[in-house]
């Protein structure tokens, strides 16, 4: 059988939600999901463990039935192994589930759980085939069955996966597609990945560190912390990853989501932290030396009963919603002595009065508060208001350099607008963790304000009252506007943007003045004319930064071409992230900021490839796509909705875009572009040439019935003889097409199982060089554009003076003078 592709499984896994969707929202139906998906993997990858003991056994000597009942028994597999009870196998809950289907689930959950009670304690009781919990809807037997039988369409081991950890991909791809459905409910255990990674950047986690989230929703903050250590080359089997969950639904998914990516070591307990924090060992509470943390906003607590209260120095309102520097205090009170932690909090913490000013005061003081980044706003699900992130230090305080003062960064303007959602991409992380490494001031950016002056302002940590970003107010010059020119002022405060395009402004967009040395004249073209041959003025810069890319890109790309071999993917990432920036920055056409973001959110994007170039080598990189293509062609389930329907169709116009197409088939685009311009120019002609509908008029004013009919227009209807002729290579053209269509997979397929290896190898590394040169040419696309804005902006401004505009009032006062006067009424 073919491995599965991740595209594949993201798809077959988001299908099986399609079964419930429109039956119960995401926040309901994701527990039965994640709880069917939990026992075909583990009865899957159990098959596959139990086979190769049964060949080990046979091979050693014993006969078919020994090995067959050695390999039943518990004790043959080792401790951190799944066993999976023959009551949970896959294979008896499709015989069995045609009777009971909601018990036969049930039994294999509870059979499991208890088979495997030191790492799925309490996981898998959670869900429930036979009664609705926790507010979920009850799904009938024939739900089930449909569930039973789409689960049953792939193996899940991990022998079926194109590369190790392609299961966890998809676990996190339908926690983020459930978190994106289930609105402010999704919100409430899932943070946006693109945060979790900045605020990884801002802590760096190392192998042999602990890792605690005390709010861990789905796990996401230390599946991710673990990533970190992967990709700084480090070994991330050596971080050791704590959290806790009220939410037992949350609690459950974390759990699973961590043993889906490997991960059988994390320690995740249930329960309310705030009030019964459970990390304890020898009856104090444990200390950890990274803590990430997305707490819930706005929270109620009770300090009656609570555990551990020397925790709090100081108590906020029970009742008032504000909880939030509650658990900043707890995030305070288990870090170590030289611990790290960032957590995300409302920006209500920062200057509200009261008991939360005292918190803010105390923590500044200890010099614990190391810095406050203002992230914008929709990034987060459930709520619209921008958030913060405070980075704070054990009791040993900030290092030396940092000490007195608190970093202020104001970031609210790095996202990318979404449809739904804010983006926050990596080249604006890149700009957020590099300030925050500097620790110095960017103007309108960050800013490192004093203990003191935090003090005279009584701690207020309003981002905006240090480090204000509003744009500065466009510049209005009264004597430009009265007798014309631009201010040279303004010019050489906008010198740089132009520079960066190898633009002189003055000397190349502007005319000098012999007797004003203080304004330039635009030039006798027009400012239109000449903002339309900015981007031509621009050309020999952008053609410089090209050439360095290639060069750039000739030296390293064998990074990349031996990646199979040498396995080293995290050096060839921080190779190709250093380089890239030191090569392209001297051109000056592109800032650190915008290099490093290109340049990490191309290798964000190119991951997944990657792990499968590592594991499958470049042709087995391109058979997976080809695999990939081919399955967004598989018809869907004849009961889909329309929605399904609708991404299915959507899925199918996006494989059928895959760039590799035209790269392999290029004679077949051709074709198939050809055969549908002629099926869409014949139907035009058919339609156009066809006779119009009859209507009938309406009544007329006068009450009498009028049913005669309107006259017809036929003078373009065309000839009983022609359209026959029309309609007949219209069919043959359909059929032609249908013929191309048809043809189209094995083409690719064939295609691609020609392509040597050499030639499989260029394919994919000029793929990889053409995305980081579009990411890269986009930030130069934005930039240029920004500078002809800025010109118009000055024309719009300057061009016409208000002495000419009186001129031209004169002048239309007496056209309309002349033409009263020749009308007689003047």
């Amino acid at each position: 059988m073919a491995q599965l592709t991740l595209p594949q499984l993201e798809r077959h896994l988001y299908a099986a939600a399609d079964i419930l969707r429109g039956k119960m929202d995401a926040a309901q139906y994701q527990d039965y999901i994640f709880g069917m998906l939990f026992l075909k993997r583990a009865s899957d990858q159990f098959d596959v463990a139990r086979a190769a003991l049964v060949k080990k056994l046979l091979q050693e000597g014993k006969t078919q039935e020994q090995a067959e009942r050695i390999s039943e028994a518990r004790g043959a597999y080792k401790a951190h192994e799944f066993y999976v009870p023959q009551e949970s196998r896959w294979s008896t809950i499709v015989s069995e589930s045609r009777i009971e289907p909601a018990k036969t689930l049930n039994v294999a959950l509870t059979e499991l759980e208890n088979a495997n009670h030191h790492a799925l304690e309490g996981v898998l009781s959670y869900i429930s085939f036979t009664e609705g919990r926790s507010g979920n809807t009850k799904l009938t037997k024939p739900v089930i069955q449909q569930l039973i039988d789409h689960f049953s369409e792939y193996r899940l081991s991990n022998d079926d996966f194109e590369f190790p950890d392609l299961l966890g991909h998809a676990y996190e791809f339908l926690i983020g597609e459930f978190a994106d459905e289930g609105g402010k409910k999704g919100g409430q255990f899932y943070t946006p990945r693109s945060v979790i990674r900045m605020m990884n950047q801002l802590v760096k986690p190392q192998p042999g560190m602990s890792v605690y989230d005390p709010c861990c929703g789905s796990a996401g903050m230390l599946i991710l912390a673990k990533e970190y250590v992967q990709d700084h080359g480090g070994d991330e089997s050596h971080l050791a990853v704590y959290g806790q969950e009220d939410n037992g639904s949350a609690w459950a998914m974390a759990r699973m989501n961590l043993l889906m990516h490997g991960v059988a070591d994390g320690v995740i307990h249930h329960g309310d932290t705030l009030a019964d924090p459970q990390h304890v060992q020898n009856g104090q509470l444990q200390h950890f030396d990274r803590i990430l943390t997305n707490p819930p906003f706005a929270q109620n607590y009770r300090q009656e009963g609570m555990k551990f209260p020397e925790r709090m120095k100081n108590w906020t309102k029970e009742s008032a919603k504000k909880a939030d520097l509650m658990f900043i205090q707890h995030v305070l009170a288990v870090l170590e002595a030289d611990g790290i932690a960032a957590s995300v909090m409302p920006h209500g913490v920062l200057f509200r009065g009261g008991e939360e000013q005292k918190i803010r005061r105390r923590i500044i003081e200890e010099k614990r508060l190391e810095a406050v980044i203002g992230i914008g706003p929709n990034v987060f699900y459930g709520t619209a208001i921008p958030a913060c992130i405070l980075v704070l230090r054990g009791r040993d305080g900030a290092p030396d350099g940092r000490r007195d003062g608190v970093l202020f960064i104001n970031a609210d303007r790095e996202i990318t607008a979404g449809r739904t959602q804010n983006l926050l991409e990596a080249q604006h992380a890149e700009k957020i963790v590099s300030a925050y490494e500097d620790w110095e001031e960017i103007p309108g950016f960050a800013r490192v304000v004093t203990a003191d002056e935090l003090a005279k302002n009584d701690f207020n940590l309003n981002i905006r009252r240090y480090v204000d970003n509003t744009p500065m107010t466009e510049p209005q010059d009264v004597r430009a506007h009265l007798y014309g020119g631009v201010p040279r002022s303004e010019i050489t405060a906008r010198r740089a943007q132009f520079e960066a395009f190898g633009i002189e402004p003055e000397g190349a967009l502007f005319r000098l003045r012999n007797d004003d040395p203080e304004y330039v004249d635009f030039l006798q073209e027009g400012y239109e004319a000449t903002a339309a041959r900015i981007p031509g003025l621009a050309q020999e810069q952008e053609v410089a930064l090209g050439r360095a890319f290639h060069t750039w890109w000739g030296f390293h790309r064998e990074q990349l071409s031996k990646l199979p071999v040498h396995q080293q993917k995290s050096q060839a990432r921080e190779d190709l992230l250093t380089t890239f920036v030191a090569a392209l920055e001297p051109v000056g056409l592109l800032d650190k900021h915008q290099l490093a973001g290109a340049v990490a959110a191309w290798w964000f994007d190119s991951r997944n490839d990657l792990s499968v170039l590592m594991a499958k080598d470049f042709k087995g990189l391109i058979d997976g796509w080809v695999r990939s293509i081919s399955s967004a062609f598989e018809e869907p389930s004849a009961t889909a909705d329309a929605k399904t329907m609708a991404r299915y169709r959507g899925a199918m116009r996006k494989a059928r875009e895959h760039r590799l197409i035209p790269e392999l088939i290029p004679a077949y685009v051709q074709q198939l572009e050809t055969a549908e311009a002629l099926v869409t120019e014949l139907d035009t002609k058919i339609k156009a040439g066809s006779p119009p509908k009859k209507t009938s008029k309406a009544s007329s004013g006068d009450g009498e019935d009028d049913s005669d009919e309107e006259e017809l227009d036929l003078s373009h209807v065309l000839p009983a003889k022609e359209m026959t002729a029309l309609k007949k290579k219209l069919r043959e053209a359909r059929s032609e097409l249908a013929a191309i269509k048809a043809s189209f997979l094995i083409k690719l397929k064939d295609a691609a199982e020609r392509l040597s290896a050499a030639q499989a190898q260029e394919v994919v590394l000029g793929f990889l060089s053409e995305d980081l040169y579009t990411r890269m040419s986009r930030f130069v696309a934005a930039d240029r554009r920004s500078l002809v804005d800025t010109f118009r902006t000055w024309g719009t401004k300057y061009a016409v003076t208000l002495s000419a505009l009186e001129q031209e009032r004169e002048a239309s006062a007496e056209r309309l003078q002349s033409y009263l006067e020749e009308l007689g009424y003047a």
